[in-house]
């Protein structure tokens, strides 16, 4: 049976042919979800892209996670389906409260586009087992809205409980808050991060690298094997 892995589009989506490209690169079933979907077709897990969704109104992901798709999303999530945010996806997730904490502006005030390196953190969740503990990946980075933050209370819990999944390293692109750049929930089945793994999964394309593919490769392992 083959893996089927869902990628929602909301208005203003950008990069989910990207995303589901990837997820056919990695040996697993496309699924395109349109946003005002309430039924998921079957799938195994979803992926929330990258984009401007209703062009980022009120704030980056608000109206969006009040599409008809998130309801069953978030009932699916809680009941442990996988669930990986990509940039705006990780907005969406932060807003529906699937993951703690919020996205603000990035502290420059500029829109950033560059590859970025990262540190894996947490090798345990359903998206990053492919990756070795404290291995160093390089994927590319474009966001306004990209700096994690959270009251105090709620960064010691993530650090305590091993759920920063990806920090930022050689210089914080966008004033996240200890260096964040991806976190996950207790389940270790949602992840949000902001860089764009979609987008280094061919070495002919994007950064000619590869080190994005670890995302799709660990999720159709973890769905094979369940």
């Amino acid at each position: 049976m083959t893996a089927r892995v869902g990628v929602v589009t909301f208005p203003g989506s950008l990069d989910d042919r990207d995303a589901q490209r990837a997820v056919r690169l990695a040996g697993a079933e496309p699924v395109a979800l349109w946003h005002r979907d309430t039924d998921l077709h079957q799938v195994d897990a979803v992926v929330l892209p990258g984009g401007f969704s209703f062009g980022d109104y009120l704030r980056a992901g608000a109206i969006s996670r009040f599409s008809p798709v998130m309801t069953t999303i978030i009932e699916q999530a809680k009941a442990g389906m996988p669930v990986l945010g990509i940039c705006n996806g990780f907005q969406v997730l932060t807003e529906s409260h699937l993951l703690p904490g919020a996205m603000l502006r990035n502290n420059h005030l500029h829109f950033i586009c560059r590859d970025q390196k990262l540190r894996v953190e947490n090798n345990g969740t359903a998206w990053t087992s492919d990756y070795a503990s404290g291995q160093e990946i390089m994927i590319p980075l474009k966001n306004m809205d990209g700096r994690f933050t959270a009251d105090r209370r709620t960064v010691d819990e993530l650090e305590a409980e091993g759920r920063v999944v990806f920090r930022y390293l050689d210089g914080n692109p966008n004033g996240s808050i200890n260096d964040i750049a991806g976190i996950t929930n207790a389940a270790g089945n949602v992840v949000g991060l902001m860089p764009h793994p979609e987008h280094a999964v061919d070495p002919m394309v994007g950064t000619g690298g590869t080190d994005g593919t670890g995302f799709f490769t660990s999720i159709l392992k973890r769905l094979v094997n369940a």
